[in-house]
């Protein structure tokens, strides 16, 4: 078979290629620990698996309108109001099967050919794949270490042209844990609001799992609603990634231009799926609370760890489950048989070497870093830094 130009611009996810190697080797016998996929440890909270039962012997499990149903409509609505004082409505929200079909339904209806995006580093592995699959191209701004990952905001500015259309960005971030603060959100806002053919996408699917207090979301600058697409969904903050439920809020042009592409792509998220979102998104939040304080704890644990490890550079993130360590010192040097000469050269040594699945920087933009997820328990994580550390020592 011959594949297409389009199926052919996009390359194989490494978080899910490096999960995958971790698998197989597991099926051969190896004692294989990942910390490769961003994916809560805990259960959906019970609550919310009620609601999901009680819809089920209510019988709502037909197809549901392509944009959600109009209840959890009304809650994310409702959410907005309680969260940011942000007046939304129903009209203004899309529902698909998890953020990350979010995310491409508004690539794919914003980018055409040769359309730009910027993207500030280090990005999701996805964005990139999902602008180029449109046919566009990315626009990378670069970041450093040493500012915990600081948005360049002059060098964002130099970027905009009249080819610019889309500024995509997660806040708290995958896969460094940074948030953007207050100071240069408003940056942003005051930056889009001189070029209205600027569209932002502020992924915040990490809002809830952020160790500095309150989250700090783009969407409070009013003034450019009309400019931007905030997207979020219950699989982080909630421990529902299976549930596939994520949704979008922003212009109800762009709304419906997403429900048009949808409707012939997949139609309406699970039934199901989406009731048990409502109960999350209006019920108690105690449980992602304590989820929240438990991550918070293995992060302190995490940074601890691995700063015994000498070469090994980390931060302390403010967000999300994820480490993003800088392990440059090691390239050029030979770890047992095998020269390490970039981030996937090391990722593959630690998985052949210490049996410990995580994913190379390159994937995010950032050769010199790797993604550490700890999004395991706290006795797998120590086992797993152990080996690492025995590895590279």
């Amino acid at each position: 078979m011959e594949f297409t130009a389009r199926l052919n611009r996009i390359k194989e996810s490494l978080t899910i290629g490096m999960a995958k190697k971790a698998r197989e080797l597991k099926a051969e016998g190896k004692d294989i620990i990942s910390l490769s996929l961003g994916e809560p440890d805990f259960d959906t909270p019970n609550h919310v698996k009620e609601a999901a039962i009680q819809a089920i012997h209510l019988g709502k499990t037909k197809y549901t309108p392509v944009g959600g149903i109009p209840e959890l409509k009304k809650a994310i609505c409702a959410k907005f109001s309680r969260d940011y004082d942000l007046d939304i409505t129903p009209q203004e929200v899309m529902v698909s099967t998890g953020a990350k079909q979010c995310i491409m339904n508004a690539i794919l209806s914003l980018v055409d050919h040769n359309d730009e995006v910027i993207i500030p580093l280090p990005y999701w592995v996805s964005y990139s794949e999902m602008v180029a699959f449109a046919g566009g191209k990315s626009v990378f701004i670069p970041a450093k270490f040493e500012d915990g990952f600081a948005l360049d905001i002059d060098a964002m500015e130099r970027s905009i042209n009249e080819k610019t259309k889309v500024i995509l960005f997660s806040s708290p971030s995958n896969p460094a844990g940074s948030s953007l603060s207050l100071e240069q959100l408003k940056q942003i806002a005051n930056l889009v609001k001189k070029h209205p053919q600027v569209t932002i996408i502020s992924d915040e699917i990490y809002e809830h799992i952020n160790f500095e207090g309150v989250h700090t979301s783009i969407s409070q600058f009013k003034e450019i609603k009309n400019q931007l697409i905030v997207i979020n969904g219950v699989s982080k903050g909630f421990a529902m990634t299976g549930w596939r439920i994520g949704y979008m809020v922003g212009p109800q042009s762009i709304i419906a231009a997403c429900d048009k592409l949808q409707g012939q792509f997949t139609s309406g998220a699970n039934s199901i799926a989406q009731w048990a979102a409502v109960e999350a998104i209006n019920g108690d939040m105690k449980p992602s609370i304590e989820m929240v304080s438990t991550f918070k704890k293995r992060r302190d644990m995490m940074v601890n760890l691995l700063r015994e490890i000498p070469g090994i550079e980390t931060d302390v993130p403010k967000g999300a489950f994820y480490l993003f360590p800088r392990v440059s010192s090691f390239y050029g040097k030979k770890l047992g048989q095998t020269i390490i000469n970039n981030s996937l050269d090391f990722c593959d040594y630690i998985l052949n070497e210490a049996l410990v699945s995580i994913v190379p920087g390159i994937a995010f933009g950032m050769d010199d870093h790797i993604r550490i997820s700890y999004a395991s328990s706290e006795e797998e994580l120590k086992e797993a830094i152990s080996r690492i550390k025995k590895a590279l020592t």
